[in-house]
């Protein structure tokens, strides 16, 4: 399995949910308990230079001040999110991007193929997030769920105290291989909205 094609992988899916995200869902809530689905893809948008910036070796800051102060979903949030899409995959998508050392948020350089397979987390755990939030279903290819369960057991520890992943959810040794990645980074596979009533 190529590296340069899994940004592609992981986003399709991710932004096939995002289209079909109807506006008066924006207020539900989410696995991802501090955001609402607006919030969600605010947070997408918010570290989206940053991490088109680590493809690049380049340390690019977020904007300042929180992603829950600042929206940066204007009026047509699905074309933003598209247009984002389209440039972290591109970014993504040279072989270069995953060699050597970059930067993870502007700040902690580690190795490019580590930030990557977080980037490809952040794409799939919170596509799933967007789909658990709005009735969807989103699905990733089998070889890409195998490749960020993988990447999940490497890094959890370190997502844990960069404040990305919340704490491992118990998942039952039988579970799919997304729901054990799922639990990895601290998501409760069952979750539905209706989980909060």
């Amino acid at each position: 399995m190529s590296n340069e094609t899994l940004m592609a992988r992981a986003a399709a899916p991710l932004l096939e949910t995002v289209h079909g995200v109807k506006p008066d869902q924006l207020g539900a809530p989410t696995p991802c308990a501090e955001y609402d689905v607006r919030k969600l893809i605010n947070h997408l948008l918010f570290w989206g230079p940053s991490l088109e910036g680590a493809a690049r070796k380049e340390s690019v800051p977020p904007p300042a001040g929180a992603d829950t102060e600042l929206d940066l979903t204007g009026d047509d949030w699905a074309a933003a999110m598209e247009a984002h899409m389209e440039r972290l995959v591109a970014a993504w998508s040279r072989a270069a991007a995953w060699e050597g050392t970059t930067f993870m948020g502007g700040q902690m350089e580690l190795p490019a193929s580590l930030v990557g397979g977080m980037v490809v987390g952040e794409l799939v755990v919170h596509g799933w997030d967007l789909a658990r939030s709005t009735g969807q279903v989103a699905e990733w290819d089998d070889d890409l769920v195998a490749y960020l369960h993988a990447e999940v057991e490497k890094s959890a520890e370190l997502g844990r105290q960069m404040g990305v992943y919340g704490p491992a959810v118990a998942v039952p040794a039988t579970a799919s291989i997304l729901d054990r990645a799922l639990g990895l980074v601290g998501r409760e596979p069952t979750w539905t909205p209706q989980t909060l009533s």
